[in-house]
């Protein structure tokens, strides 16, 4: 009984990493800022990378094979979501950081607190 669990909630947990990475890539030729595409391929590297490896590590352990495999296949698939936890939030941030401070992309949204903070009277 509890297999079934974990096998139906590893499968939900796959297929919501499909739909997020779905609506990330609508929304990454949709969007006309390069702060907002920078967001929408945030939530398909995470909704779309993380969510999914999770679930196919839950689909694994809930299966009627081997130990060792079990334990493999999970352990890697646990770690590449650590690392996509760890890695996507920090790489976007720099990004978005190198971005503004080139000066090349303009944000379209009108209001820019982080000049205002700087005191910066461009």
């Amino acid at each position: 009984m509890m297999d079934t669990i974990i096998f139906y909630l590893g499968l939900t947990l796959t297929i919501t990493g499909g739909v997020l990475d779905i609506i990330a890539s609508i929304g990454f030729f949709r969007l006309k800022d390069f702060y907002m595409r920078l967001h929408a391929a945030t939530i398909g590297s995470i909704g779309g990378g993380f969510y999914p490896l999770i679930g196919l590590a839950l689909i694994v352990l809930s299966l009627d094979v081997d130990i060792y495999f079990k334990a493999y296949f999970s352990g890697v698939c646990l770690i590449a979501a650590a690392l996509i936890a760890l890695g996507t939030p920090a790489g976007s941030h720099i990004l978005a950081r190198a971005a503004y401070h080139s000066g090349e992309p303009e944000p379209i949204t009108g209001v820019d607190k982080l000049r205002e903070d700087k005191g910066d009277g461009r």
